[in-house]
């Protein structure tokens, strides 16, 4: 159980941790990257489209993050309308657009590819998030920017919602650092498959 932290000490944790984490994600993707990529679209999600859980948030993987788009392809053919998120500036939450695997996308912030103006705004029902590192509790470590944070406890304000951290399971650490801003999991997904986080 971590111990209350001063925000000082908080960042000075996560920025040590950040630094471990990007090597361990790394060598995995080095290692096992496209074959993980797939191994997601054979485990799928735990929840299946229908009963108001309709639309899905992916993301282009970006640096050695793992890849969701096989996975994505696999659950628009299962009937869920696929969307990826938008960053619109510093300390917002982001915002959703629908896109589907082949359709059309431009560079965003970071050259990260995201669907074109004309596209949809949808507010999704499940999110996929990428992640650092990941604990069993189901707190993630992220970039550092708090985008996710921002936009997970926005989403939650307004209707029920599925979180899940995707990450190679070689991120997985004993405890992530954090604070009374970071917004939990509801499930992690890796390589190995599903996991549902351990709440005391």
């Amino acid at each position: 159980m971590q111990a209350e932290l001063s925000s000082g000490e908080l960042s000075e944790l996560k920025r040590r941790a950040r630094a471990a984490a990007q090597k361990e994600r790394s060598d995995a993707h080095r290692s096992y990257g496209e074959t993980a990529a797939f191994a997601l679209a054979q485990h799928g999600l735990p929840i299946v489209p229908g009963e108001g859980m309709n639309i899905v948030s992916g993301f282009f993987p970006f640096t050695t993050e793992i890849s969701v788009l096989p996975l994505l392809a696999k659950l628009a053919s299962e009937g869920w309308r696929t969307a990826l998120p938008v960053v619109l500036g510093k300390n917002m939450p982001l915002k959703f657009r629908a896109w589907a695997p082949g359709e059309p996308t431009v560079a965003g912030v970071w050259d990260i590819p995201m669907p074109p103006e004309t596209a949809d705004e949808v507010l999704p029902d499940v999110v996929l998030v990428p992640m650092l590192a990941f604990d069993k509790r189901g707190f993630r470590l992220g970039y550092g920017g708090g985008f996710y944070d921002r936009t997970l406890a926005q989403l939650r304000k307004a209707k029920r919602i599925e979180a899940i951290g995707i990450a190679y399971a070689a991120q997985e650490v004993a405890e992530v650092p954090h604070g009374d801003h970071d917004e939990p999991l509801d499930w992690m997904l890796t390589e190995r498959g599903i996991l549902r986080p351990e709440r005391s």
